[in-house]
């Protein structure tokens, strides 16, 4: 098997060889007027993984490797040869690579500057949002229980849309014992519920809902109407308050830069010609 993967990770290698006979360095191969230089070889592997790099360690790693580049760049050459190049389909995929790889170095550029949140800001961040970093032992919970899936999923949808929990249990719950009080089933610690019932209940913090769960009377919906538990402390979540930082900041940015866009550009959105649109598999685009 070893003796295969320099060939599979030199199929994911893009040459940049020289197209003329003006060298950037010493050239280590030649095709006809196609210049393979030091400067393309050093490019080449360091563009590999570090584990990649191994395979062609030593003075024959090294010859491997050039051979690598010459078999890449010799198909290259054969393709465009055969017209492959002109193809509609391969124009189309190389202008969308293309066009989100400057989308990705436009976001890069404004996106991605200056994002690293100080001590000061991740300690700010894990004061006002503790309830994050609790994990509960002790939760209070509502539920709903239907028929089946299908009708689950609708009541769930309604949850997700806002319409409120209490309401919803009091129409269509079939515990209506619990219903008449918007739900409500008490309070349990770990250990009191069933291992299917907890795994789900104990992560959702206060106000949040559970996906249907499938259990022998019915599908239940639960909400997390209050919580108790033992807050995380700051150093072991110190890397995840960062990366939330970041995430915020960058959607952020992103929002700002997409709002100027559109504020400099005249943008039409044609509703009449979308309600014509079909995304089955078996539709025709013209």
């Amino acid at each position: 098997m070893r003796i295969f993967l320099p060939w599979l990770i030199s199929l994911f290698l893009v040459i940049s060889c020289s197209k003329d006979n003006t060298p950037k360095g010493n050239f280590v191969a030649k095709i006809d007027n196609i210049l393979i230089t030091k400067e393309d070889v050093y490019s080449e592997i360091n563009s590999l993984p570090d584990y990649a790099k191994e395979f062609f360690e030593g003075e024959d790693g090294k010859i491997r490797f050039v051979d690598e580049l010459v078999k890449k760049e010799l198909l290259y050459m054969e393709a465009k040869k055969r017209g492959l190049d002109k193809d509609k389909d391969l124009q189309r995929k190389i202008e969308e690579f293309k066009k989100i790889t400057l989308i990705n170095k436009l976001l890069e550029n404004e996106v991605g500057k200056n994002l690293t949140p100080s001590e000061n800001d991740m300690k700010t961040f894990y004061e006002k949002n503790k309830d994050e970093f609790t994990i509960n032992n002790q939760v209070r919970l509502s539920h709903i229980i239907v028929k089946n899936e299908i009708e689950a999923e609708k009541i769930f949808e309604r949850l997700k849309r806002g319409e409120e929990f209490s309401k919803v249990a009091l129409e269509v719950s079939l515990d209506k014992a619990s219903a008449r009080s918007g739900g409500d089933i008490g309070s349990f610690k770990k250990g009191e519920l069933a291992p299917d019932i907890e795994s789900v209940v104990f992560p959702l913090k206060k106000g949040e809902i559970s996906i249907p769960i499938k259990l022998k009377d019915g599908i239940h919906i639960f909400k997390v109407t209050d919580s108790k538990g033992t807050v995380i402390e700051y150093e072991k979540v110190k890397n995840l308050i960062a990366q939330k930082i970041i995430a915020e900041k960058q959607k952020e940015s992103f929002d700002k830069l997409i709002d100027n866009l559109k504020n400099n550009k005249k943008i039409e959105i044609n509703k009449e010609e979308i309600s014509r649109l079909s995304f089955s598999k078996d539709t025709n685009q013209k």
